[in-house]
């Protein structure tokens, strides 16, 4: 069977694949004046619209290539339905000993080309990032955690 992510292939000619453009008219309560650009009837699932376990264990890089670890979880905001977070994990050996990192959905970018995310944060930033343990998460429905998260990481906040 072919894997789901064989789909990321497709390119979509000035679309940052992974979230909907910022200039793509986007109101101020979320949604968009136009998503013409949105839908594509020609193919199956993916990019725009996947099972999230297919994109768990995908490489995250950064713009410069280096790999900065893998995506491990994606955290679901349920009350409004929203991707919250993607977890980065960093080190360690069969996932023992590794770091995780609570990146907001909105920092990561769909690589198609690589078939993982891209994340604009040198191998230094990441050092110095608020991470966590995995036996110790931290309270991802605490509004101030979430808010300096998201400032860390330069994204806007999904509740926004």
């Amino acid at each position: 069977m072919q894997d789901i992510r064989d789909n990321l292939t497709a390119d979509v000619p000035g679309v940052s694949l992974g979230m909907p453009p910022v200039d793509a008219g986007r109101r101020v309560d979320g949604s968009y004046a136009d998503t013409s650009y949105y839908w594509d009837d020609k193919r199956g699932p993916g990019p725009r619209i996947m099972a999230a376990d297919t994109l768990e264990g995908d490489d995250v890089r950064n713009d410069a290539d280096e790999k900065l670890g893998d995506l491990t979880h994606i955290m679901i905001d349920v009350p409004t339905g929203r991707v919250a977070y993607g977890v980065l994990s960093v080190g360690g050996f069969l996932r023992l000993g590794d770091k995780l990192f609570a990146i907001p959905w909105s920092a990561l970018r769909l690589d198609t080309e690589n078939h993982g995310f891209r994340l604009n944060l040198s191998k230094e930033q990441l050092k110095d990032a608020p991470g966590f343990d995995k036996d110790a998460w931290p309270s991802m429905a605490d509004q101030r955690w979430a808010t300096d998260i998201h400032k860390y990481y330069n994204a806007r906040p999904y509740w926004d």
